[in-house]
């Protein structure tokens, strides 16, 4: 299985994980960030199941002996997460409006815009590398700026910030973003990617794999809202987009 593929394909084990992630929140909120990925949320005094994140670690493993093309391990991706979105008991739809959910919207693949063996380099940026960001619900997470990722795209250098936050792993990229189909074709607020190093230290910028927060599903859920340093100039047309009206 080639590079990109692998990374598809764990993608989807690491969105599970991280909603085991999340420590209970003490005002009856959902909290999602890091990276939510889609969310990791907890309901406070739910119990998270783990059976389902071990089933995909079994079909991560078995897929590795493979050959998937990259198209063909995106929408495998999308179609697995339909499938959790409509049906588990953790997916941030509300459990009354399931029924009726037939499926995310996304933009095409788009090979172009993935960006492989980016180096994590220092923020030299004038803001703190410590801080507060802010949620939707009007509240406050610790976070830290972990660095910047850079890629070019349409003749220029862009670069991204990266945050990690409080009680994760260190190595595991937070990398929320606003481009120029925010508040039209995709969510106001911005789409997340979460990503993990590859062996050789360096991480893949995959916008295939672009989402949207969990609050955009459900109000209760808490989630960051992404700083202004991370705004793209630009159009992103990839991963996850509102459906079309």
């Amino acid at each position: 299985i080639n590079r990109r593929a692998r990374a598809t394909a764990a993608s989807f084990t690491v969105y599970l994980a991280m909603l085991s992630m999340m420590a209970r929140t003490t005002s009856g909120a959902l909290t999602a960030h890091a990276g939510d990925t889609h969310g990791s949320m907890t309901k406070p005094g739910a119990t998270i199941m783990t059976d389902e994140h071990e089933h995909h670690d079994e079909a991560h493993n078995h897929h590795e002996h493979v050959k998937v093309a990259y198209r063909d391990a995106v929408e495998g991706f999308r179609q697995d997460k339909d499938e959790f979105f409509k049906t588990d008991p953790r997916s941030p739809i509300p459990a009354d409006e399931r029924g009726a959910f037939t499926g995310l919207s996304f933009f095409p693949v788009d090979e172009a815009l993935v960006f492989e063996s980016r180096t994590l380099e220092p923020y030299t940026g004038d803001e703190p590398s410590n801080f507060q960001i802010p949620t939707s619900d009007g509240k406050l997470r610790a976070a830290h700026r972990a660095g910047v990722l850079r890629f070019d795209l349409e003749g220029e250098t862009r670069q991204l910030t990266a945050y990690t936050f409080d009680g994760g792993d260190g190595e595991s990229l937070f990398v929320p973003f606003l481009d120029r189909t925010s508040g039209t074709e995709t969510y106001g607020a911005g789409r997340y990617l979460d990503i993990d190093p590859d062996e050789d230290g360096t991480y893949e910028l995959d916008f295939n794999l672009a989402y949207h927060p969990s609050c955009v599903y459900d109000p209760r859920f808490s989630c960051p809202l992404t700083p202004a340093e991370n705004r793209l100039p630009l159009l992103i047309k990839a991963g996850e987009r509102l459906t079309p009206s």
